[in-house]
Order: structure tokens, then sequence, then C-alpha cells
């Protein structure tokens, strides 16, 4: 069909309520730039590739968003899904190769490793920082370099601990810890009573990364320091590890193997009552009628405070990035726009339960964030992410070692006895400085 700028902007109108009609109270910032229109080009198609929901209204949601886009245009979008470990190394080879999906719904600061390979976002990302109330600063890093957007910053998918309340209580806690310290003997009280934590310790991009990022920052100790040397190996590293091999002690056998269903799998199963996951652990037990007692039980927090002092967390985070092998920039621009517009991004972050958190501070009112106190440690999780690339700048060098699971490995190799805390650091050290050197 042909594509008019009136039309679009009458249909965007009425779909993503951009005159101030949203329910949630959106209103257009009158710092906002011009506002940018993108004509998609005759008998355009596009091609999205995105993670396998763990909640099926954040699927849902998009697709009926995209059913509205294509509606509005006559542009067809087709969605493909590959697991979450898979995301990263099929989006490397579209940018290696130039062909496949014109979009990838990618992991943390991947875009960093091939911007040469991406469209330009900066006239779109501006245009939408200035209306909804600005970007978060750590979702913004991932998608930005040299003041440039090179990639949409989509989500925060927020980490905390989950739990069961009896069995807290049972293992003799009235209430959970709120320190490391008293988390490690929460831990030790749980596996004596039989009902153990168990928190991955294999190549899991969300939950593994997450947990790792967690130990060393919780201790003090850092991948590198703010020029980019490499400073892992540390005092602070070492204790971030000794305390990990305790708390390994008190899981369940086989976490080295776990990805970023395994805990899912086993908190649900009952073999552990303490993990650390996405709402969607929750979520997954409410729709079993047969897990009404469990679902009833479930509690979630933040990661406890080391002895840093202070909360420190990775968080799960996905931006959206356009190829330029792309056949249709100008379709593919006008559907990024369209799916972050304020109807359309409420209705995704109300249909995703809470899994996913907003990346522009607007959507932060969204009622889905007070609708369950479970909900409640992942409403500021754009907020309060700290950049795997602490405290040096993002680029090809942090997206390579997040890649290559160096701070992942580094843990499990310790805890599991295959090195000494000493030989994993210098390992991790090794490793890292072939991405800092380059």
């Amino acid at each position: 069909m042909t594509f008019k700028r009136r039309d679009f902007l009458t249909a965007s109108a009425a779909l993503a309520g951009i005159a101030g009609l949203s329910p949630f109270g959106i209103r257009p910032s009158f710092a906002q730039g011009a506002e940018p229109a993108y004509k998609p080009e005759e008998g355009a198609s596009l091609r999205l590739l995105r993670w396998t929901p763990f909640v099926k209204g954040d699927e849902d949601a998009w697709l009926a968003n995209t059913a509205k886009f294509t509606e509005a245009t006559g542009v067809e979008v087709r969605i493909d899904k590959e697991s979450w470990e898979d995301i990263r190394p099929k989006a490397a080879v579209a940018a290696n190769v130039g062909s496949g999906p014109d979009m990838v719904m990618c992991w943390f600061d991947d875009a960093h490793q091939y911007p040469d390979k991406l469209v330009d976002l900066t006239e779109l990302a501006n245009y939408l920082g200035g209306k909804y109330g600005g970007w978060y600063d750590g979702v913004k890093g991932y998608a930005t370099r040299e003041d440039k957007f090179i990639a949409m910053p989509l989500t925060a998918i927020g980490n905390a601990v989950c739990y069961r309340d009896s069995h807290m209580k049972a293992a003799g806690f009235s209430e959970f810890p709120k320190d490391t310290d008293g988390f490690l003997e929460l831990c030790k009280a749980m596996k004596a009573k039989g009902t153990p934590a168990g928190f991955p310790h294999g190549k899991a991009v969300g939950d593994g990364n997450n947990y790792a990022h967690w130990l060393l920052w919780s201790h003090g100790g850092k991948m590198v320091d703010e020029g980019g040397k490499v400073v892992i190996n540390s005092p602070e590293t070492l204790k971030a590890i000794n305390y990990a091999k305790a708390l390994y002690e008190t899981f369940i056998p086989g976490t080295e193997s776990w990805l970023d269903i395994n805990n899912n799998r086993a908190f649900l199963a009952g073999q552990v009552s303490l993990t650390a996951n996405g709402v969607s652990l929750y979520y997954a037990s409410k729709k079993d009628p047969a897990m009404a007692e469990l679902s009833a039980d479930i509690r979630t927090t933040n990661f406890p405070v080391g002895p840093v002092g202070q909360s420190v967390e990775l968080h799960q985070t996905s931006s959206l990035l356009l190829f330029n092998h792309t056949k249709y920039p100008e379709a593919a621009k006008a559907y990024i726009k369209f799916m972050m517009e304020a109807d359309q991004m409420n209705a995704w972050i109300e249909g995703s339960s809470a899994y996913c958190c907003q990346p522009l501070k607007a959507f932060a009112n969204n009622p889905v964030w007070t609708s369950d106190p479970i909900h409640a440690p992942y409403a500021r999780a754009s907020e309060t992410l700290r950049p795997n690339g602490y405290a040096g700048p993002l680029g090809y060098a942090s997206a390579g070692v997040m890649a290559d699971y160096v701070l992942v490995d580094m843990f499990a190799s310790a805890v599991t006895g295959q090195m000494t805390p000493e030989d994993a650091v210098v390992e991790a050290e090794r490793r890292a400085n072939r991405y800092y050197r380059v």
C-alpha cells in the first residue's frame, strides 16, 4: 500500500494515545524535538528476532501491538523466537554476513560488538526521550556509542531473590536478611532443613550473569577501572569468590550446569526454596492450579547488601537493534517508533506483568508496578541497574568479556574446585585482557 505521512500520524494518534489521552497520564513533553516521519518503502516487510518469552503476556502484547502496526501501515512483520542463549550468536552471525533479520532484541552491550553494522537511531531516540521524560542512564548506555544511539533501549528485566516464606521461617528466620552475612546463614539453615537454595553457575545469559556480577560487586570487586584497565585480580575479588564457595556448599547439586531455565524448573518442582529470577517464576506458579500453595508462599526481595555497603545489581537488559543490511530502513524505523509510543509501550509493560521494566521515565507510573507486592523489587530495575562494563566504558571489550562468560566462568571454576580462587582470578584476568588490550 502507499504509505502517507498523514495516514501514519492519524493512525498513531488513534492507536498510541500521543495526544495526551493515555490512561496512564502520559503527556508529550514540551522539550521534545520535532516528530520524525518515516515513510515505509513500497512493498516493505520486516523480520524481527526476539528472545523466547518467560511470561506469555509479554509476547501476546508485543504481537498485538505489531498487528496494530501492520493494520495502520500495511507492513507485515515476521517475528521469530530463539532461546536466550541463542540470541547473541544469531545476531552476531547476521551482523557479520550482512543478511538475516532486520531487527534483533539483543542483550546487554551486544550492539557494541558491531556498531558499524547498525543503523543510527539517534533522531528517533532523541525524539522519544524528549517526549517521554528521558531515558534511564543504564539502558541508554547499552544502546549508545559516542553520543549516538546504535540501538533503541528497550527494557531492563529485573532480577530479584525469590523464596518460600514458610521455608525461610521454618529455618528460623522471621524476615529475609538484608546483608550478605545473614544471607549465608539463611542458606545454611535452609539446607539443614532440606529446603536448599540454588543459583546458576552455568552459562546463563540472564541469571548466571546477574548472580556473578552481584557476587563481585557486593564485595567491592570490578572487572576494570574507570580507564578500562583490567583490575579483576584484587583482594575484593578473592573475598567474593570465597563467599561464593561458602554459598555454593548450601546449593542443590548441579548448579554449575544451569542455564536460564533450570532454576525456574528446580524452584517450581520444589527442589530449591530460594533462587533469583524475574517475576516470571511467580507467574509460572500462578497459572498452574496444582501450585496454588507454592504460589501463595512465594516472596521476592532485592539481593542483600555486601561489604561494599550499597545495593549493586546488574539486571538483564535488552535493546532493539536495526541492521544496516535491511532493505527497508524507513519501515523499520516506523515500526520501532510505533512500538515505543505510549499506548503500545504501556500495553507491553502491563502485559508483561512486571517482567519488562520501562526504558523511558514517563512509563514508571504504569499501574502494574503497584498491582501486586511481588512486583516491588522489579519496579526500579531500569533505574538501579549497573552496567556489566563497570567501572569502565562500554564497548567492544566489555561486550566481548560478557559474551565470553569470563566472570561467570571465574566463579564456576572456583566454587567447583576446578581451580583455586587465586588461579581462577588469574585466568579471568588473562581472558579479560584479550579484549581490553585490543
